[in-house]
């Protein structure tokens, strides 16, 4: 299940042909992917199963939900099932059985005409955002060039072989003191500057139901060090948020 984190790509070949070679299935994990390539391919494409996210925070959304992409064709059917609240009511629309029913799980994923119709609008605009975006990020990346030069911080590094579609625009810094030191010093000053993911193997649930194959201390790391920051189209303040963190070091 590899995660293409803010929309960059996973180095996919690797794990597509040992996948390939195992018989093991691949499902994509594209849910800040949308737009975003590897390749030259777009992300969700790749694996026998993909999943996208239209939560508001995504790129294109309808406020919530998101979408499943079937690439093998074994999971089409089974899919379909699902959807329809685990009924076969689909082929009973198609004439391919004389009645419907009740035959695997299910819920209610359809969308509402509603959401669907701001999803469609939305999808409209989907080379306008992605290129409104990456044009912030691109600024976020040129305005911490100097910090990163000084070692103080790190900017995200990309996949050579693929296009990202600035979801999100993160810094790594030295330890957890520092990420949140500087995330007290954004938020007084008015800047909406967030950590992100608890790493499963440590979350409640994943205490509880799960264990990990051995000691994670790099998703430990990335996960006390890791600082998101403001990206939305039309935001015009990265300025702004590279001097609050400059005057950060400068006054620590």
């Amino acid at each position: 299940m590899p995660v293409h984190y803010a929309g960059n790509s996973c180095e996919l070949d690797p794990i597509l042909n040992f996948a390939k070679d195992n018989d093991i299935y691949v499902v994509e994990d594209a849910a800040q992917g949308v737009g975003a390539t590897y390749k030259s391919k777009l992300l969700g494409t790749l694996g026998d199963l993909s999943a996208f996210s239209f939560h508001e925070t995504k790129n294109i959304t309808c406020g919530e939900g998101g979408a499943l992409v079937v690439n093998n064709s074994k999971f089409t059917d089974r899919a379909e099932i699902i959807w329809e609240k685990g009924t076969n009511r689909k082929q009973f629309f198609r004439g391919q059985v004389d009645k419907y029913s009740w035959i695997d799980i299910g819920s209610s994923f359809l969308p509402s005409d509603i959401t669907a119709a701001i999803l469609w609008a939305q999808l409209q605009k989907i080379k306008e955002v992605t290129q409104n975006r990456l044009a912030i990020w691109d600024k976020y990346y040129e305005g911490f060039a100097n910090l990163e030069s000084k070692g103080i911080l790190k900017r995200p590094v990309l996949n050579p072989n693929g296009q990202h579609n600035g979801h999100i625009f993160y810094l790594t810094f030295e330890d957890l003191e520092t990420r949140n030191g500087i995330l007290s010093h954004l938020r007084e000053r008015k800047v909406e500057a967030t950590f992100h993911y608890i790493p499963l193997h440590s979350s409640i649930a994943g205490r509880k139901f799960g264990r990990p194959a051995g000691e994670l201390k790099n998703t430990d790391r990335i996960s006390d060090t890791l600082m998101r920051l403001p990206i939305y189209f039309g935001f015009d303040h990265v300025d702004y948020v590279v001097d609050m963190i400059e005057n950060y070091f400068e006054s620590n």
